[in-house]
């Protein structure tokens, strides 16, 4: 059957019809295209944290690091103080060196020494005023330069005893004095920049019985 023409009035129908059909929504377009679709799309989902194996070796192996220059840094510290040490211990070492490098030299000069003393000590009244003079100078001399060089003598009489520095070679009551005692030195003794050369020889008191 032949489709009759449409007339101007039809197609004006048809306008006004199109006109008034609602347009659609953004929202109902999509679903309307989601709807039309084969297969709908899944939602995506949040993917999961993995283990990674050359991270964790790589945090190890810096951790190793950081623990091996701490202890370089605590053994290099220890080294700088043993070498500290070591080089004081030589400095103390050097400066005992060059203090008591001249005791055995004072320990044979102080002969000579007593020598001089007791020939002062024995001189009778009739010897010259010049002699004793010269004997005494001679003496004089030879304990200034002692004494320059860090010398210092030690003569005890009437001074507690000792041991340290003095050395008793008889022991004698003698109410007079308090019991050990120095009574008389038989021989002088001598230090060398503090350090004993020759001790001090004497007689001690002791209690009377």
């Amino acid at each position: 059957m032949a489709k009759e023409p449409q007339t101007p009035l039809d197609d004006e129908l048809a306008r006004r019809e199109e006109e008034a059909r609602p347009e659609p929504m953004e929202g109902e377009l999509d679903e309307a295209v989601g709807a039309g679709s084969d297969e709908a799309v899944p939602a995506e989902e949040p993917t999961a944290v993995s283990d990674n194996p050359e991270a964790d070796m790589l945090a190890a192996q810096v951790e190793e690091l950081e623990q091996s220059l701490v202890e370089a840094k605590d053994q290099a510290l220890r080294a700088a103080a043993e070498a500290q040490n070591v080089r004081r211990r030589a400095e103390q070492e050097a400066e005992k060196a060059r203090k008591f490098a001249l005791e055995r030299f004072v320990k044979e000069l102080l002969p000579v020494v007593d020598s001089l003393e007791k020939a002062l000590e024995a001189m009778a009244e009739g010897a010259s005023d010049a002699h004793r003079e010269g004997v005494s100078m001679t003496l004089k001399m030879q304990q200034d330069v002692l004494a320059k060089f860090g010398v210092e003598m030690l003569d005890p009489a009437g001074e507690p005893f000792d041991p340290q520095y003095h050395e008793a070679m008889a022991m004698v009551p003698n109410p007079e004095l308090d019991p050990n005692s120095v009574m008389e030195v038989i021989q002088k003794g001598y230090t060398l920049n503090g350090r004993l050369v020759r001790p001090a020889m004497v007689v001690v008191s002791q209690a009377a019985g």
